[in-house]
């Protein structure tokens, strides 16, 4: 039945294999790009697989934006609302400075809260997802015409995507409540 409505074969798994990959629109290209997911994302990137097999996120298993790269698309295109959930980020860190600051932390670690700890491993790449209707928010495509404008960056062999936050995995547990102190390290 699935292969029949997407013309082509197409199966189900619980786990991605090696070679799995997506199409994925990409609009600021107006193209359908064949985009490696699960463990052949990593082993494009270089790095060891973070994922657990059935593990189940977009890509990586947290996901961290600042407030002041929320503040700089506000900036740079006041007539759209770049509100926090529009981004389904986990950790939203409270910045002061200005700009698009977690870029500058790829390869880095956050210490958050009482003893957790993440790696900052790669750009967050933003797609149309960002720009739907959603509980008090119009759709707004000019939502990511303005990260793809303001912030591409390279992300591993994939080129320079429209990025907005970072991806991370969870290097050390512990407890994050809303408030707690984040500090910027190297990775350990």
């Amino acid at each position: 039945m699935l292969s029949t409505f997407f013309k082509r074969n197409v199966t189900l798994g619980q786990a991605a294999p090696d070679d799995f990959t997506i199409d994925s629109y990409h609009p600021d290209r107006d193209a359908v790009v064949a985009q490696k997911l699960g463990a052949a994302f990593f082993a494009e990137l270089g790095v060891e697989s973070p994922v657990r097999i059935s593990s189940f996120f977009d890509v990586f298993p947290l996901s961290v934006m600042t407030s002041s790269t929320l503040a700089r698309l506000d900036e740079v295109r006041p007539q759209s609302r770049f509100d926090q959930r529009r981004f389904r980020m986990n950790v939203i860190v409270k910045t002061e400075r200005t700009g698009f600051v977690e870029n500058g932390w790829i390869g880095r670690a956050l210490g958050l809260g009482e003893g957790a700890r993440i790696n900052v491993a790669v750009p967050d790449p933003r797609c149309v997802m960002i720009t739907v209707a959603q509980d008090g928010l119009p759709k707004d495509t000019d939502i990511l015409r303005t990260v793809v404008e303001h912030n591409r960056v390279q992300v591993g062999g994939f080129g320079q995507l429209p990025c907005a936050g970072v991806y991370a995995v969870v290097a050390a547990p512990g407890t994050v409540r809303i408030g707690d102190r984040v500090l910027l390290n190297s990775v350990e």
